[in-house]
């Protein structure tokens, strides 16, 4: 029992030192963009700023367009989020039930495309917005981030661990294939929806090589083309610490209390495949 006892200590021990290296960067951050310039230079890596400032906060909200750069973060996160959920969600259905010629080959090609780095699809995607004219738009922001591989791997896997045998009640009763999928089997996919609805939110609000390639005029820029410009010195000289800070803190919010509410229904994915 003392042997067991102390293994279990060691482990909360390592877990909890694991758990301070990994939030240790994001309490810097917090604490940071409380600090004054000066401050923030001197002592980067204290979590106590020797005199309390919410300069950057103020700064945030007077010289920079932060509410014009989050009402834009929101209209392309909740268009992408909502797309793809459903478009994944329908790709994913057809994938795992019907019965079509060249299934297989897609399914490859699906996974060939989740091998591929972002990076590399760039300069093609740039090229594709420019020629169908929607470049420097909401909708060359959104229409290339609709549709997600991994998304429709996931829900894809979730809809063949649910028996063929509770679509077919439904069929004898004279649903359709539609029908089927959005009464019957999309309720059944609940936590993988939730999985894939913060992923989504999660990938696109934090989305920017793609904003970058998309868009040129200020007006469309997003939180994190927007914050990225103020490491250029877009508002002078000087390192700026608190305000890039206090900036980057304001951006994990939503993120954070997405995650901190749905967290349950991640965990129970897995669960809920093995009842369905």
């Amino acid at each position: 029992m003392t042997r067991l006892r102390a293994g279990v200590l060691a482990s909360y021990l390592m877990l909890v030192i694991l758990a301070l290296i990994y939030i240790y960067p994001f309490l810097l951050s917090v604490a940071g963009s409380f600090k004054t310039d000066a401050d923030a230079t001197s002592n980067p890596l204290s979590l106590l700023p020797q005199t309390w400032s919410f300069t950057a906060y103020e700064r945030l909200f007077t010289q920079v367009p932060l509410p014009l750069w989050a009402a834009n973060s929101m209209i392309v996160t909740i268009c992408v989020t909502l797309g793809r959920v459903f478009l994944d969600s329908l790709a994913g259905y057809a994938l795992s039930r019907l019965q079509f010629r060249g299934r297989t080959w897609i399914f490859a090609g699906l996974i060939a495309v989740m091998s591929v780095p972002n990076v590399v699809l760039l300069i093609p995607r740039f090229l594709i917005i420019k020629e169908l004219g929607i470049y420097n738009t909401y909708a060359g922001m959104i229409i290339p981030l609709l549709v997600d591989a991994a998304g429709i791997f996931i829900m894809k896997q979730f809809f063949e661990s649910i028996p063929v045998s509770i679509e077919e009640a439904a069929r004898i009763d004279g649903a359709g294939i539609f029908r089927t999928f959005w009464t019957i089997v999309l309720p059944m996919a609940r936590p993988a929806l939730v999985t894939l609805f913060i992923l989504s939110f999660q990938g696109s609000w934090n989305e920017f090589a793609h904003f970058i390639i998309s868009r040129q005029s200020t007006d469309l820029n997003t939180l994190t083309t927007g914050v990225a410009s103020l490491f250029s010195g877009q508002l002078g000289s000087g390192n700026q610490f608190p305000l890039k800070l206090a900036a980057a803190v304001l951006m994990t919010i939503p993120v954070a209390v997405l995650f901190f509410i749905f967290q349950r229904k991640i965990m129970s994915t897995t669960e809920g495949a093995e009842k369905g």
